[in-house]
């Protein structure tokens, strides 16, 4: 064994952070998969239900008054306006917004399951892990002390990298949960407007497109890393057919680096490409 062979050492420092991002990605699929209401064992979502009643308070209250805005700035002769068929379909409008206003999370908690459901479905329980492939690690194994310390050095970089990758995943699919929760108790106030007229239900109209976006987020966020996984499984590009076994196992590190960020850039916009595919 050659003691300036620095390929073991290598080798374990490469393995110990795909062992990180695996871990990470395991936990961000764990997430994905999880309802805000069985977030953190339900302590944020507690504190959420423990506010939604004043939120359902102010939004019962307004619907009336969004009903009477409506009514007054699209009448123009009240003895007209005051027909059975327009008193029905008045009454209605008020009827749909205040059984929003009070059925708001049960509905928000279906589409929680639901998507939840549908990411589990995508994985079936197989999450993606990241290996380093046998011929490379057989290339870094049998490299000189030269190339071994410059590879040495670049696998270190690129594990920097990798790990500072790993935390904003994490952070992200958080920060996502943080947003479902703030806009929750919102809902009441949005579904309000219902009763109002086209000018203002506009404003239910744009929280249930945002709504729809941050929940379905979820499924372009676990998209994004399947397809991202299938790159870096595919191996090397044709073009490095011809290159030296080191410039191969160089350009596969670079690579898999690369698609790495390129994940984690795809999932930090999941909701942007989910609005934009969707029209929400």
């Amino acid at each position: 064994m050659d003691i300036f062979n620095l390929g073991e050492q290598i080798l374990d420092l490469l393995e110990m952070v795909f062992g990180f991002w695996n871990n990470q990605i395991a936990l961000v699929f764990s997430l994905l998969g999880q309802s805000p209401v069985d977030f953190k064992g339900g302590g944020p979502w507690a504190v959420i239900e423990g506010i939604e009643p004043i939120f359902v308070g102010v939004g019962s209250s307004l619907v009336v008054l969004f009903f009477v805005i409506g009514f007054c700035s699209e009448s123009v002769d009240i003895r007209e306006e005051m027909r059975f068929e327009v008193i029905l379909k008045m009454m209605i409008r008020v009827g749909i917004s205040e059984w929003l206003v009070v059925n708001n999370v049960t509905i928000m908690k279906a589409f929680f399951t639901s998507i939840g459901n549908l990411v589990g479905l995508m994985t079936q329980g197989n999450i993606p892990t990241l290996s380093i492939d046998s011929a490379q690690a057989d290339v870094i194994s049998n490299l000189g002390f030269g190339a071994s310390l410059i590879m040495l050095i670049l696998a270190a970089l690129l594990s920097i990298i990798i790990i500072i990758c790993g935390f904003f995943l994490i952070y992200t699919v958080y920060f996502r949960f943080l947003k479902i929760l703030v806009i929750v108790p919102l809902g009441a106030i949005a579904f309000s407007t219902v009763g109002g007229n086209r000018n203002i239900n506009h404003t239910a109209v744009t929280y249930a497109k945002y709504f729809l976006s941050v929940v379905l987020e979820a499924v372009t966020m676990a998209l994004s890393i399947l397809v991202c996984n299938a790159f870096i499984s595919a191996g090397l590009p044709t073009f490095t057919e011809n290159y030296a076994d080191w410039a191969q196992t160089l350009i596969y590190l670079c690579e898999m680096t690369f698609t790495i960020a390129m994940t984690v850039g795809s999932v930090k916009g999941a909701q942007n490409l989910t609005s934009r595919a969707l029209g929400l």
